[in-house]
Order: C-alpha cells, then sequence, then structure tokens
C-alpha cells in the first residue's frame, strides 16, 4: 500500500478541512508546458530518482500524493491556454530526512524541505484538467472567506491515483495555506 503524506485534521468546515502538515521531504522538478502536460512531463525523470536514478542508487518507496505548483516567480494569470512553468514534487516517505534523501543523479531534480504548515484543503474527484483544479481553487478561497480565513500562500493540487485509474474514482484535492 503506498504511504500517504500525514497530517492533523484541525477543524472541519462544510466543503473543506483544515489540517496541519508537519515537514517533510520532497524531491521536484520545474517542467513548461500546459497545466495537463506538466505532470506527464515530470513524471520520468522524478520516477527515475525514487527507482534509483541517485548518487546511492538506492529505490524510494512511491508516496502520494504528487504534488503541482506555480513557481513562486511566475505571475498567477498564465492559463491552460499558455505554457508556463510548473512545479512537481513526490513527497518522500516520512523516514527520510533531507540530509538522508539520496542526491538526485538528475541535475533538475531537487530536494527541498517543505516547514509545518496548516493549510485549507478540499478533495475531490474527476479529471486532472485546469478548468477543474481552478474551479476548485475558486470554490475553496470562498469557502475560506465565508468563515474568515485568509491564503497564506499560492495554491497547489495534489493528486493521488495513477493515471490509469478511471477519472470519476481519482482523488484530488486543491490545498490552500492558511495565514
Amino acid at each position: 500500500m503506498t504511504e500517504e503524506q500525514d497530517y492533523q485534521v484541525v477543524i472541519r468546515y462544510p466543503g473543506f478541512e483544515v489540517r496541519r502538515y508537519p515537514e517533510h521531504v520532497v524531491a521536484e522538478i520545474e517542467v513548461s508546458g500546459s497545466f495537463e502536460a506538466a505532470g506527464n512531463a515530470a513524471f520520468r525523470p522524478l520516477a527515475s530518482y525514487i527507482g534509483g536514478a541517485n548518487e546511492s542508487k538506492a529505490g524510494i518507496s512511491m508516496t502520494a500524493p504528487v504534488l503541482q505548483r506555480a513557481p513562486a516567480e511566475q505571475p498567477a494569470t498564465v492559463s491552460e491556454t499558455e505554457d508556463g512553468a510548473h512545479v512537481i514534487a513526490f513527497v518522500l516517505p516520512s523516514t527520510i530526512t533531507a540530509t538522508g534523501a539520496p542526491v538526485p543523479a538528475d541535475p533538475r531534480v531537487s530536494i527541498r524541505v517543505v516547514p509545518e504548515e496548516l493549510a485549507a484543503v478540499a478533495s475531490y474527484s474527476g479529471r486532472w484538467t485546469e478548468h477543474s483544479y481552478r474551479k476548485h481553487v475558486d470554490e475553496l478561497l470562498a469557502a475560506m472567506s465565508a468563515v474568515g480565513l485568509e491564503p497564506g500562500g499560492p495554491p497547489r493540487f495534489a493528486r493521488f491515483d495513477p493515471p490509469w485509474k478511471p477519472w470519476f474514482a481519482r482523488r484530488n484535492e486543491v490545498v490552500i495555506p492558511v495565514a
């Protein structure tokens, strides 16, 4: 069974919950292309890294979710009709620390420590499209505002299932840091 990123539910609201994510380590890569193409473009180098394409030649278990976000310097107005940049990350198993993570053989793959974070999260099923993602981001932002929560950073997309799983059964999440 695939390990999932650890978190604690702090409070539940209609349509979303606030979670506390502990500090964790990710392997990530920045790719260019449409929202829909980014995950495919990033998958091979990230899968190679956890498959042993690293200085230790060590395999690492796959975990969920796979995360997708825009780079910090990219304007939020870049849309699916443009080839923007996307950062795709594999959350590494909870037993791996930044100093214990194998060094990637591919220089495009980097290891990063993500600090502890409080975030609003809305789950949904369906296709991995930018249209669906942005719709759910807008809904989560409205729901957060309705209960007096402010975003503390840009949203990210979390996908939990392999591409061969039927679209209607896929588990997806929108994650927005809370200020």
